[in-house]
């Protein structure tokens, strides 16, 4: 199936390079691009795109309120395309807001060409883009200056797991793939990911981003530790 992508970003260069990178491989169709977040939207609304490559600062409309109108639509507004971060820096404010919205993830723009194409087939599968280390600095840095957890907030939805769940949930917030999960709990790697998919379900998140910034909020994790 091929995997239809759209480019927001203000840089044309970058568009343009993106654009021909992608549109060269042959599971990749760019079906549109513009250089701001209020067209973004406008341009996802008409195409359908499966990704939508969104650059965090933009005119206009930044990448953080664009994501957000594509990931919450107005009613009657069915198609909720998979939204990557695109960004100059690996701590980035805007883009812990974004991952709580509920984009997929978010790449530097200096990644490796190969980076690129497979983060927009990973986003593309139902995954989360989340490079370990770069998450775990901006999610601890985020949450460093979050207020403590309320007593009625996510700590008391993570009662509802149980003992392993709670155990997984707790390494995919340490910046653990799956494969890695399996080895520390000594697990098959399907196992883990029935785990996760239970662990999403009973959440109510949408993935392992929103997993990431839950472990954080509820106190489940904590920076640094």
């Amino acid at each position: 199936m091929t995997i239809k992508v759209i480019i927001v970003d203000d840089q044309a260069m970058v568009r343009a390079g993106f654009a021909a990178l992608l549109a060269a491989q042959s599971d990749i169709d760019v079906v549109g691009e513009a250089p701001d977040g209020r067209e973004g939207v406008a341009v996802s609304r008409r195409t359908h795109p499966d990704v939508v490559l969104m650059d965090v600062r933009m005119p206009e409309m930044d990448g953080l309120e664009a994501a957000r109108q594509l990931l919450d639509p107005p009613r009657g507004v069915i198609h909720r395309p998979k939204v990557l971060m695109l960004t100059t820096f690996d701590v980035d404010d805007y883009v812990y807001e974004a991952l709580r919205a509920g984009a997929s993830g978010f790449l530097l723009k200096d990644a490796p060409p190969a980076d690129l194409i497979s983060a927009v087939r990973v986003v593309a599968a139902g995954e989360a883009l989340l490079a370990p280390s770069v998450t775990r600095r901006l999610i601890a840095d985020f949450a460093r200056q979050r207020p403590a957890p309320r007593r009625d907030g996510p700590a008391a939805r993570r009662g509802g797991l149980t003992p392993r769940e709670t155990e997984v949930l707790e390494l995919i917030a340490r910046g653990l793939s799956n494969q890695e999960i399996a080895e520390s709990l000594v697990l098959a790697e399907q196992t883990v990911k029935t785990h996760i998919g239970r662990v999403l379900a009973k959440l109510g998140l949408r993935d392992r981003a929103q997993a990431v910034i839950f472990a954080y909020e509820s106190g489940l994790v904590t920076p640094g530790h």
